[in-house]
């Protein structure tokens, strides 16, 4: 089992920068793929980033390359989201996720673990 809780999320206006974290209990993170996704009222969960298990390797949704980062610290069992250049229509409720997969492309339906998500309101 692993337990994963995010924080970070908050009020930010169009522009401006937030740094999600995620950190997970147990021993094994380090053998999980992580992934953050968002979802949207009304919208389906849709993955924002995601990171092989050394950190080496990752990949981001098109609407959020060049603006987000993702990034992981094993030492420290928590995986990071540096969001840049916020803009409204990154308002969502942020998760992250982690699978047993070692393809860095997760789809929710992959996911074998999910925090609780963090809010994230990018005003205009």
């Amino acid at each position: 089992q692993v337990q994963l809780v995010e924080s970070g999320g908050g009020l930010v206006r169009a522009g401006g920068s937030l740094r999600l974290s995620c950190t997970a209990s147990g021993r094994t993170f380090s053998t999980y793929t992580m992934g953050w996704f968002r979802q949207a009222p009304g919208k389906e969960r849709e993955v924002v980033a995601a990171i092989s298990r050394s950190g080496g390797s990752t990949t981001y949704a098109d609407s959020v390359k060049g603006r987000f980062t993702i990034s992981r610290d094993n030492a420290k069992n928590t995986v990071y989201l540096q969001m840049n250049s916020l803009k409204p229509e990154d308002t969502a409720v942020y998760y992250c996720g982690a699978t047993i997969s070692t393809i860095v492309v997760i789809i929710p339906a992959t996911v074998n673990y999910w925090g609780q998500g963090t809010q994230v309101t990018v005003s205009s």
